[in-house]
């Protein structure tokens, strides 16, 4: 199996890390070869954040090239369009629905994106949208919107959820244990709103 290039975008706090940990902890449990990378800078301060997760046979670099992306998976719309050069041109775009603005556009250092919603239809005309903070509100958790949308990556991979929820239950232990049930949950509800 060649190598699957999946890259993880969004800003600071939203979970990207843990969501790519357990991709690359799935895919592992599979018995891929898995490499992994993440940039964060100023991620706490809500800066950008992208994670990169190789699997496959055979893995030599955990760095995927501009243009190589088989998923992109955005937490964050403004994110996606920041990142979209590294989508291949057959690749697919996860793309929660969720709009964070930017310090520098709330305090009035920056001008918003204009045509914004243009430039997504037109970056990501076949994307697949997922309002993963509503499902997550539905569960009773805003903060396992990550685990909605690692559901929603799982339906485009080809490992089993079994091995998936195997590595969350290996994520979530000590004082995250009892996180774990809620977690579960909102990654099934993710799963689940992915067209088969």
């Amino acid at each position: 199996m060649k190598p699957v290039n999946v890259s993880l975008v969004g800003v600071g706090g939203q979970g990207i890390i843990l969501t790519a940990n357990l991709l690359a902890e799935t895919a592992a449990i599979a018995g891929m070869d898995v490499k992994k990378s993440e940039i964060h800078g100023m991620a706490q301060r809500g800066g950008s954040v992208i994670s990169s997760v190789r699997f496959g046979t055979e893995v030599h670099s955990p760095i995927i090239p501009e243009g190589a992306s088989d998923i992109l998976v955005a937490f964050d719309r403004l994110e996606a369009l920041r990142w979209a050069h590294f989508l291949a041109k057959d690749g697919k775009v996860l793309l929660n629905s969720v709009d964070l603005v930017p310090v520098t556009v709330s305090s009035g250092l920056q001008q918003p994106v204009t045509d914004f919603e243009t430039r997504l239809a037109k970056a990501f005309p076949d994307a697949l949208v997922v309002d993963a903070l509503k499902i997550a509100q539905e569960v009773g958790n805003e903060r396992t919107m990550n685990m909605v949308l690692a559901g929603a990556l799982s339906a485009l991979t080809p490992f089993r959820e079994s091995q998936w929820q195997k590595a969350m239950k290996s994520s979530f232990t000590g004082r995250k244990a009892k996180l774990l049930d809620v977690n579960l949950k909102a990654f099934a509800l993710g799963r689940a709103a992915v067209p088969s």
